[in-house]
């Protein structure tokens, strides 16, 4: 049977995607030199020629999946109310994308590092320049409209806090402590305590014990 052209543009796009995916995971797990893209066409169960079919070569695949990140960081949906309400759903934000898009995260925070692949990073964040601007206004703005003194600096701490956390998470997995993290941000800007905790991606776990140890050991394979 022919397939309509509909069909081929659905087959298109899953290909593409699952390169995409493939490649996430392979560059989480490996690094960015570590993966070639004989593993990761054989992991999308696709043919090797399609990577520069669909994205040109291994650099332009580099590129997508970085601009992959911003997409998610720039999609976060926004909440409703007051400043301190909407203070509250970027945190939330922030720290749920963190555990549900793990290897997005490690893979994107090694290219952020290496000098191979700052520059396609820097390249990713001069094309997302306009929504990176509106979304730092948007956070300057819940700062002004709480009355502080420094919007700016402010929402660079923010983003600032809220990274280290990131980055602790991409090491330690599960056993790094975020819920907690996200309970004592909000103390540090007076948002009232949340009554639910944040949902656990799939495969996380409770953050083991009463006293929270992150460990690298422990985290292997989260």
């Amino acid at each position: 049977m022919v397939r309509s052209e509909e069909q081929n543009r659905l087959a298109r796009e899953r290909s593409r995607e699952s390169i995409l995916s493939a490649a996430i995971d392979l560059f989480s797990e490996r690094g960015v030199d570590g993966a070639s893209i004989a593993e990761i066409t054989r992991r999308a169960g696709v043919a090797q020629g399609l990577v520069n079919y669909y994205f040109g070569g291994k650099e332009q695949l580099v590129a997508a999946v970085i601009d992959r990140w911003f997409e998610m960081v720039l999609g976060l949906s926004q909440v409703e109310g007051d400043a301190n309400a909407r203070l509250a759903g970027v945190i939330d934000g922030a720290l749920m994308a963190t555990a549900f898009v793990l290897p997005l995260q490690r893979a994107v925070l090694a290219m952020q590092q290496q000098p191979s692949t700052h520059r396609l990073f820097a390249e990713s964040e001069e094309r997302h320049a306009a929504a990176v601007h509106t979304a730092e206004d948007t956070v300057r703005g819940i700062f002004r409209e709480r009355g502080d003194d420094d919007p700016a600096v402010e929402e660079i701490m923010l983003r600032t806090t809220l990274e280290g956390i990131i980055v602790k998470y991409a090491v330690y997995g599960h056993t790094y402590p975020l819920e907690a993290s996200r309970r004592w941000v909000y103390r540090i800007y007076g948002l009232p305590q949340p009554h639910e905790p944040l949902p656990l991606a799939p495969g996380q776990k409770p953050v083991p014990g009463a006293e929270p140890r992150p460990r690298a050991a422990d985290s292997a394979g989260f």
